[in-house]
């Protein structure tokens, strides 16, 4: 399946890296736009976006003017970024077909969550809700996880850790890399936390644990033997 891509406009940069940061990590490819008409070039030009997050207050054309301009030939999940919680602009925003509205200040994992409950409900995101390797099933979307048919009693962590390994199944990860993407940015805390959790992981899995190898000095690598 290809990647999904998804368009973030906002006037802000730093708005724009911090969001593209997050979807980047769920294997999203994310396409910048600064302004209204910027936005709207790109969409023209691009046509297979699955997703518009789109800010209100801009220079050039606002996010209005640019939900107009999507909605007269598209029907594209569309999620509008306000600072301002007024609600006749909430509704303003739902006559125009905005799919979902998220006030400023909101935290970006739950901007993903939103993304991703959107993309499912349109029939977009489900390829990526099956994981499977060596006997080990992930079903994202029911929060479940199984080896040889038998469910793991896997802690919310212990989950998320496991399905990354799944996405980078033979690539060598650093303990940082697991923290940033597992833990997120907003976790300050020691990197040998990793190690706790892998361990009990390991002991779940009972003789799948040794697909979690050790990359000493390092992190870990995910790997089926043959």
């Amino acid at each position: 399946m290809d990647t999904l891509k998804i368009l973030v406009v906002d006037d802000e940069s730093r708005m724009r890296k911090l969001v593209k940061d997050f979807l980047s990590k769920k294997n999203f490819q994310v396409l910048e736009a600064g302004d209204g008409e910027e936005a709207m070039d790109i969409f023209y030009k691009e046509k297979d976006i699955a997703l518009v997050i789109l800010d209100v207050m801009m220079p050039k054309m606002d996010g209005w003017e640019v939900c107009r301009e999507i909605r007269k030939d598209s029907k594209v999940p569309i999620i509008m970024l306000t600072a301002r919680s007024d609600e006749r602009d909430e509704l303003l925003g739902f006559d125009l077909g905005v799919d979902e509205y998220i006030s400023k200040p909101f935290s970006p994992k739950i901007l993903v969550a939103r993304v991703e409950a959107i993309l499912r409900r349109t029939g977009q995101g489900s390829q990526q809700d099956v994981l499977s390797a060596g006997g080990i099933v992930i079903d994202k979307a029911a929060h479940l996880a199984t080896v040889d048919g038998k469910a793991m009693d896997l802690s919310f962590k212990e989950f998320e850790l496991l399905t990354y390994f799944l996405e980078n199944q033979g690539i060598a990860l650093s303990r940082e890399k697991i923290l940033n993407s597992v833990w997120n940015y907003d976790y300050f805390g020691d990197a040998r936390t990793i190690d706790t959790h892998v361990k009990k992981l390991r002991s779940k899995m009972g003789e799948k644990g040794e697909y979690i190898k050790t990359v000493w000095g390092m992190g870990y690598k995910f790997e089926v033997g043959e």
